[in-house]
């Protein structure tokens, strides 16, 4: 399983991506960057978008890239993918011929270049060969985690903006590959990570305490770009096993 980083910040900034990551070239989690970094042929290879919740920092480029596909004279359709309550939100706020043309139903209602598919936290489907399960998240919205796993049995958990006094941790059955988790502010602001659904580095730390076993891999995601270096210094603080700060661009495989 091949990951590509297209933006791992919790801010937008000329040296800092919205988060997206790009698993094997064709499936794509959370939607916040994806045209400033791929190509039109790169976007075009992408078959399935997996959104974790509807916070505009993880689905800002999804109107863009239906644009994107829209002006290509060749059909091709992309299907979003969450629990209900995101892709309702999806409908009403984003794609909605106020905000941005609706390309639910573009060029028909029929068959259109954005197709909505709600899933089911808990159960698993499969999609180009891949076994994902979503799971409910703690956030401050309504939000899911995914656990994807390759023909190969490895398993990534993508946790999304997992804030403070999850569950998730205890339903992932045997140990993981990696999993990408966000550390959003230094330990000084934990009572506004507290207030707001997101973790720091001592937050982290409690959260992952509930796995019976540590991923063999953590990579952290979504840190505010002013406090990249004080997070990665309290991060090695911790002694948690093999951390890894991601960066726009990076690329990784389990």
């Amino acid at each position: 399983m091949k990951i590509q980083v297209l933006g791992c910040s919790s801010a937008e900034l000329p040296n800092a991506n919205l988060p997206g990551f790009l698993v094997d070239g064709k499936i794509l989690l959370d939607a916040g960057t994806i045209g400033t970094v791929l190509t039109e042929s790169q976007q075009w290879k992408i078959s399935h978008v997996l959104i974790t919740h509807a916070h505009l920092d993880h689905v800002k480029d999804l109107p863009f890239f239906a644009d994107n596909i829209s002006m290509n004279r060749k059909r091709h359709q992309v299907t979003i993918m969450s629990i209900p309550e995101v892709n309702g939100a999806l409908k009403k706020n984003l794609l909605n011929d106020i905000l941005w043309p609706d390309f639910t139903k573009i060029p028909t209602p029929d068959d259109p270049i954005l197709k909505l598919q709600n899933i089911q936290p808990g159960v698993s489907f499969t999609l180009d060969g891949y076994r994902i399960i979503g799971y409910e998240v703690r956030h401050t919205v309504p939000a899911v985690g995914y656990l994807i796993e390759d023909k190969n049995g490895k398993r990534l958990l993508y946790a999304g903006d997992a804030g403070p006094d999850n569950t998730i941790w205890e339903f992932i059955p045997g140990k993981l590959d990696g999993i990408i988790v966000e550390v959003s502010l230094p330990n000084r602001f934990q009572e506004r990570a507290l207030e707001t659904g997101h973790l720091t580095p001592k937050l982290l730390q409690k959260e992952l305490k509930r796995m019976k076993d540590l991923p063999d891999m953590i990579f952290i995601t979504h840190c505010k770009p002013g406090y990249r270096e004080k997070i990665q210094e309290e991060l090695q603080s911790l002694h948690m096993g093999s951390i890894t700060m991601l960066t726009d661009g990076a690329r990784f495989e389990l």
